[in-house]
């Protein structure tokens, strides 16, 4: 296991439940050097770095998902912006203003998924 994976094993801890991680292996068991590619780029290269911290990290994701419409991974960064300390009512300022720059259709989907987070109480 190199540096990296082991790193970004760690961040992804310190910004996921279990649900989140089960999330990440589930990739693993359809193509395993994916899954080593995401965790030790994505979470031990980018996330881990030191000039931004996690919750300032998770508001340019949550942007850049809903500017991409990438709805799908959208759930799984909700859930870590708020383990990482957002609150509900900064995500949801997050998506209204996405409106204004990319449309109410994005940001409704979005309102979507984050208004099913907070109905099931994963606040």
């Amino acid at each position: 296991m190199n540096k990296d994976y082991q790193k970004g094993i760690d961040v992804l801890k310190e910004m996921t439940d279990i649900n989140g991680q089960q999330t990440v292996k589930s990739l693993g068991e359809i193509f395993p050097d994916f899954e080593e590619k995401m965790i030790a780029f994505g979470f031990g290269q980018i996330y881990s770095r030191e000039n931004l911290d996690l919750k300032t990290r998770e508001v340019v994701t949550i942007t850049a998902l809903i500017t991409q419409g990438a709805f799908e991974q959208l759930d799984f960064h909700i859930k870590a912006a708020l383990k990482v300390g957002l609150k509900p009512e900064e995500i949801l300022e997050i998506i209204l203003h996405c409106a204004a720059y990319v449309g109410f259709p994005k940001a409704c989907s979005a309102l979507v998924i984050a208004g099913q987070i907070f109905k099931n109480n994963e606040v």
